[in-house]
């Protein structure tokens, strides 16, 4: 559909700022929100949580408005799957780093203050009577974090989860190759039943952290082993709502007639982040749930 062969230059925007002013916004709150009982962190939280939706809406309205005018060169394809491709290796060490502080008390920082390794010292010094073992049933101070009396198991709802969104990037596989082929119902479809298994994985996902909260004892403020476990399966179900969202709309856009199956490359991203975020989960059922 494109017939713009010269690299086109978009105008100014204001969408990378407002989206900036939306990330800076819901990082406060969710820090507020860990750091004070009070209501104030929730509300500038989801009043940066509704910046980026506002600017997501508006930014994404846009770059659909220039694609459908035939803007779009090869080399501005071009520059859109690298600049995903680089969004995506941000996503990974976001992960990464998280990952990271799981194995790092895991395997150093536990051992060491229940007195192995070279540094000894520090168990015998804070607290002498700690024996480290994971999953963290009993913290160094329980007067100050209370272990979960229970952890969750991973062979019932996370193994569901995870059948759940393998499946789900099998079906949004067969709704890309139905694209390519140009078989419009088919490609419906998949792309429906994609988004019903992202919206069942999270509300499975939500009805377990009741379970954790409410009859486990395990929370963000129950030791280390709570923190890791909700700040990895928490940002990962952040990612999975949004998602979620970007594939309704790809199914809507679906729906109005959009995409050829040689110009699709807005469904593609959206495929990508999706398989990205099933990899990730696969990794948190594996070091998370399991070992």
């Amino acid at each position: 559909m494109a017939s713009h062969q010269t690299y086109y230059v978009p105008a100014q925007s204001k969408w990378p700022i407002v989206g900036s002013v939306g990330l800076l916004v819901t990082v406060i709150g969710a820090g507020t929100m860990m750091n004070s009982s009070g209501q104030s962190g929730h509300l500038i939280f989801f009043t940066g949580a509704l910046i980026i939706a506002y600017m997501m809406f508006g930014w994404f309205s846009h770059v659909i408005d220039e694609s459908r005018q035939g803007l779009y060169s090869p080399q501005m394809d071009r520059s859109f799957r690298l600049g995903m491709g680089w969004f995506i290796f941000s996503e990974v060490m976001f992960f990464a780093a998280f990952f990271g502080a799981l194995f790092y008390v895991r395997t150093l920082a536990g051992p060491w203050l229940g007195g192995a390794g070279d540094k000894v010292m520090t168990g015998e010094l804070l607290w002498p009577n700690f024996e480290f073992a994971w999953p963290l049933m009993e913290n160094p101070d329980p007067g100050r974090f209370q272990g979960p009396s229970e952890i969750i198991s991973p062979w019932q709802l996370p193994l569901l989860n995870t059948i759940i969104l393998i499946s789900s990037s099998v079906t949004v596989t067969f709704a890309h190759h139905a694209l390519r082929a140009n078989k419009r119902k088919a490609l419906q479809n998949w792309l429906l039943l994609t988004v019903v298994l992202g919206v069942v994985f999270l509300g499975f996902q939500i009805a377990e952290y009741v379970h954790a909260y409410r009859d486990l004892g395990l929370t963000l403020n129950s030791g280390i082993y709570g923190a890791t476990f909700f700040m990895l399966t928490g940002f990962h179900g952040a990612h999975v709502t949004m998602g979620a969202l970007i594939l309704t709309i790809i199914l809507i856009r679906v729906y109005k007639g959009h995409f050829t199956p040689e110009q699709h490359f807005g469904f593609e991203a959206a495929a990508w982040y999706w398989h990205f975020v099933d990899v990730v989960w696969v990794g948190l059922f594996i070091f998370v749930y399991i070992f």
